[in-house]
């Protein structure tokens, strides 16, 4: 199995739920087809660096994970049927994926709860 990055940019129309519904469905194709994704982050909307389609703005969704080869012509084949999704890009990620810090987020949490006491 190999480490694959995968960003794409979503219409900013699609919000809330709408979204959450379209990135749950991306990652679901991965999962079906035994993928192991390990971050899924959600950048939100930004300004684009030229208009694609007239759109001046998208909301960019970021995926680390990691899979076999031929999952990405099924990943890359599903994000460009859908018409909501302006462009994506997937990309081999040479390397590990780095651990998330989870240490300094429960320090962090200490820190706030006790700050309300």
């Amino acid at each position: 199995m190999r480490n694959y990055e995968a960003l794409y940019i979503v219409h900013p129309e699609v919000v809330a739920d709408e979204l959450t519904a379209l990135v749950d469905k991306f990652q679901a194709v991965l999962t079906d087809q035994n993928a192991e994704i390990h971050k899924l982050d959600n950048w939100g909307v930004r300004k684009l660096a030229y208009p694609i389609n007239k759109v001046e703005r998208g909301c960019y969704v970021q995926t680390l994970f990691r899979a076999e080869p031929q999952v990405i012509a099924e990943f890359e084949r599903r994000l460009r049927l859908d018409e909501k999704v302006l462009r994506f890009l997937t990309v081999r990620f040479e390397g590990e994926f780095v651990a998330e810090p989870v240490v300094e987020e429960t320090a962090a949490e200490e820190t706030v709860s006790a700050e309300e006491e």
